[in-house]
């Protein structure tokens, strides 16, 4: 029996398929389709097997059994070398399957669509993995491309006399990426079902969206890969307008502004970040207002900063952003008027982000790569959890018990634990600094006025330091501020520097067994402090 050469096309996504077909015809090889892509081919004016002449056996069961025949799969798993292998072929009349160029259901595009559970099942391919895996399993015999970008260099090595090992390795690695992606996904799908929160076992589908020229250093190399969902208001939906690319830094610490600014909603807010921590934030009337409450928080860090803003740029807040360097702007849209000003700086980055003040969506994770592992966690969606009308005005329970040995220990709960509540104005500074004390690095300390920041302390190892830092860079602006800490204050010591600096009140978690010494500070001094319980740790 002689072998013919012979390729098995059967493609949903069917970009360049024909001009494909063609070449393969041209190089001697006929070619087997089904469906929708042999009436593709046919109509171009292609000579088409069917697949049922091949296997003998209609296509059946609403097209779902087509391929899976041992005609097919027989003629991928052949080795050619074996002689044995090759004498069944001739005993059973089976011909050799030299390509295969199969792409699969669309099952993520079905998923963006919002179609219902049924449509989605009924996009999970079964007879095209089962065809690229036996052929990527034999890969020295058979080339088989499931990306239409390899089409011309498959043609082009046939034309050079057949496709090399090489590509054909390649090739083979694409395959097995490739439906590795695709069950990602249809697992994930599932799990989301059955509302199952952390699976037994993971895996997360993503695609390469920028190589980049380096990592956080020169030494390391780097890559930005996008989730395979574009997720409303994140950096993978934003529209480049002007600039370099982002680096990799670029887009670490823009995302650390991204997220804050979300706190906001729709409210007029600029963040100014360095380092994926926030250097100044503020908030407005309207959006100039908001930036100049911003760059006024720390007008020395914002230099070489990212700016998160949540509402259109005009020409005023433009012109006053490029009196400064600033790294990127993020805004959902820009004033014709104001883009024309930024882009006058030639190493400014121009991002527009539509949804910017999105709310992240409730299937998205927190993660942080370790070496050898993977951390995974719900995102801290809450600021406040146990707020209600009161938690700023009414007394937090007080309960004193005795310790072995005579010691007595305070425990407090929610609420105001001083003599004196916040005024109507410091609970909103409160809230605000709260906001921001969320997204910065612990230890993190936060002090600020009404709708914009005095100054930040973060990413400190004793808390003291960060409230030390946060006061000394707001300077006489201290006096008057509020203050928020992450976490509980393990000694009096921060509430010691409020009362020094003229900070009025203070909101923290509470929860330290040195808590008492702290509330008896703060009403020596005649400072409101309330406690909230949750912290917000953030490493």
């Amino acid at each position: 029996m002689e072998m013919k050469k012979r390729a098995l096309v059967s493609v949903s996504d069917k970009t360049g398929v024909v001009e494909f077909c063609k070449g393969l015809v041209e190089n001697g090889f006929e070619i087997i389709s089904t469906g929708g892509t042999a009436k593709a081919l046919k109509d171009a004016g292609l000579k088409v097997i069917g697949i049922s002449e091949i296997t003998g056996f209609p296509e059946c069961l609403d097209g779902r059994v087509k391929t899976l025949h041992p005609n097919v799969h027989a003629g991928l798993l052949a080795i050619r070398s074996n002689p044995e292998h090759m004498a069944q072929l001739e005993k059973l009349n089976i011909n050799t399957i030299d390509i295969v160029c199969v792409n699969l259901y669309p099952f993520k595009a079905t998923l963006q669509k919002g179609a219902d559970f049924a449509t989605c099942i009924e996009n999970i391919d079964i007879g095209g993995p089962t065809m690229i895996r036996a052929a990527a399993k034999n890969y020295q015999d058979v080339a088989v491309i499931v990306d239409p970008r390899d089409y011309g260099k498959v043609i082009d090595e046939l034309k050079a006399g057949g496709v090399t090992l090489e590509t054909k390795k390649y090739l083979q690695y694409k395959v097995f990426a490739h439906t590795a992606v695709y069950d990602s996904l249809i697992s994930n799908y599932l799990a989301s079902q059955l509302g199952i929160t952390f699976p037994e076992e993971v895996t997360f589908a993503y695609e390469k969206a920028q190589d980049m020229r380096y990592g956080e250093n020169p030494q390391q190399q780097a890559v930005f890969y996008n989730e395979q969902f574009i997720r409303r208001g994140s950096l993978s939906s934003a529209k480049q307008l002007w600039g370099k690319e982002l680096s990799y830094n670029n887009i670490n610490d823009a995302n650390g502004a991204l997220e804050l600014l979300k706190e906001f909603g729709d409210q007029p807010a600029v963040v100014a970040c360095k380092h994926a921590n926030p250097c100044g934030v503020g908030t407005g009337s309207d959006v100039h207002e908001a930036y100049m409450r911003a760059y006024n928080s720390d007008p020395v860090s914002v230099f070489g900063g990212i700016l998160a803003i949540s509402g259109t740029v005009d020409e005023a807040t433009a012109t006053e952003i490029n009196k400064i360097f600033i790294e990127i702007v993020m805004a959902p849209d820009y004033t014709p008027k104001a883009l024309e000003i930024l882009k006058s700086k030639k190493n400014i980055r121009l991002l527009q982000i539509e949804d910017i003040s999105a709310k992240r969506e409730s299937t998205a994770y927190d993660m942080k790569k370790v070496y050898g592992g993977l951390l995974v966690q719900q995102y801290d969606e809450s600021l406040i959890r146990n707020e209600d009308e009161g938690l700023f005005t009414r007394k937090a329970s007080v309960e004193t018990t005795v310790l072995p040995g005579g010691k007595q220990k305070t425990v407090y709960g929610l609420g105001v634990v001083t003599d004196r509540a916040p005024t109507a104005e410091e609970t909103e500074a409160l809230k605000f600094a709260w906001k921001v004390v969320k997204y910065t690095k612990s230890n993190a300390i936060v002090i600020g006025k009404c709708g914009r920041t005095t100054g930040i302390g973060m990413g400190q190892t004793n808390r003291i330091w960060a409230a030390q830092q946060a006061i000394a860079h707001a300077g006489a602006e201290a006096k008057g501020s509020v203050m928020a800490s992450d976490a509980f204050f393990p000694f009096p010591d921060c509430v010691e520097e409020c009362v020094k600096a003229g900070i009025t009140a203070i909101i923290q978690p509470g929860g330290s067994i040195q808590d008492k010494a702290s509330v008896e500070a703060c009403n020596a001094a005649g400072i409101a402090m309330v406690f909230v319980g949750d912290r917000h740790f953030k490493h």
